[in-house]
């Protein structure tokens, strides 16, 4: 009897141990009461993911770069993606998040349309138990289990740099700001504000153009019309960038414009000297990193909160470099 009792005791043993060994621990989703709740996820190899994936917008070039990294990275990995696309519109990003929430996914990657608009989204995947990640823009609330992202406070600064650099000490600047809310706007705008002060580069005026090509064209018009003096444009993304590029050749006047992305219709205008500089950013390995740490999540390992993707000055001596 006592050596069935010490089997059987072994036997249970030998299935916790199995057990805890499939398994991984999770503490960065809350549980129903608010609260941080430990719990156990098995771990999942690449091909048994079903993962949900939110892109802010597909109408610019850099998320276009991002959603097909992702794709292709999932294809390689015979990853179950569903990619939704929130046309730059906060409500529509929540239902299809919600969506997601319905279909049980295993995790769910979210480009942000806005940081704050987000948030009930994010507590929505939190309460499911779903681990979310933030891809290019973080969320103001929620709890993610990373964010993937350039320092976008860094290529603020690195922008204002350039100016410095490029056109010369106490230029006079127009500042093209993007989406209110998102935390690009805010964290590059910081970067170029904070750093402009201390070069001493003159900021005229800043106005949003909520990161668009023919708003960023529109608003330049009406800027250049109050501002006859000006020397330099920074716009906070590439695309309203090369719709600022338009007005200034539609006007006649000699203006560096300086942007953040670098996709590839940046490089060939500064080759031919309609724009000056850009902050190269690297959306597709941005996707990628993202993919990866849900990856690494389901293989158990520790996954830092934030994960920083590389930034680079491309100006016309390296314009054929950090292209994407």
């Amino acid at each position: 009897m006592k050596l069935v009792k010490k089997l059987t005791f072994a036997l249970v043993a030998t299935l916790a141990v199995s057990t805890l060994t499939a398994c991984s621990l999770y503490t960065g989703i809350p549980g129903r009461d608010g609260k941080e709740k430990v719990e156990e996820v098995a771990h999942k190899k690449a091909n048994e993911l079903n993962i949900g994936v939110s892109i802010s917008t597909t109408n610019n070039p850099y998320f276009v770069s991002m959603n097909n990294a992702i794709k292709s990275m999932a294809k390689e990995k015979n990853t179950k993606l569903t990619v939704s696309d929130a046309q730059n519109d906060s409500a529509t990003q929540l239902n299809n998040v919600q969506n997601f929430i319905s279909q049980n996914v295993d995790a769910i990657l979210i480009n942000p349309v806005d940081s704050d608009a987000i948030v009930p989204a994010i507590k929505a995947v939190n309460n499911a138990h779903i681990p979310v990640i933030a891809m290019d823009r973080g969320a103001n609330g929620g709890t993610v289990l990373t964010t993937v992202a350039s320092d976008n406070v860094a290529a603020g600064k690195m922008a204002a740099q350039a100016v410095e650099k490029l056109v010369g000490k106490n230029v006079k600047v127009l500042e093209l700001s993007g989406t209110p809310g998102a935390s690009a706007t805010i964290d590059r705008g910081k970067g170029f504000n904070n750093e402009a002060k201390t070069l001493g580069l003159n900021i005229l005026s800043s106005q949003s153009a909520n990161f668009d090509r023919t708003t960023g064209l529109n608003t330049t018009q009406n800027m250049l019309q109050s501002h006859k003096d000006v020397q330099a444009i920074f716009a906070q993304n590439d695309e309203m960038a090369l719709g600022s590029a338009k007005a200034v050749q539609a006007s006649g006047q000699k203006i560096a414009i300086f942007g953040i992305d670098g996709e590839s219709e940046t490089h060939d205008a500064i080759k031919a000297g309609t724009m000056t500089a850009t902050i190269a950013q690297q959306p597709a390995k941005i996707g990628e990193m993202a993919l990866q740490a849900t990856y690494d999540y389901y293989q158990g390992k520790k996954i830092s909160s934030v994960i920083n993707s590389p930034i680079y000055l491309v100006d016309k001596d390296n314009v054929d470099e950090h292209k994407w």
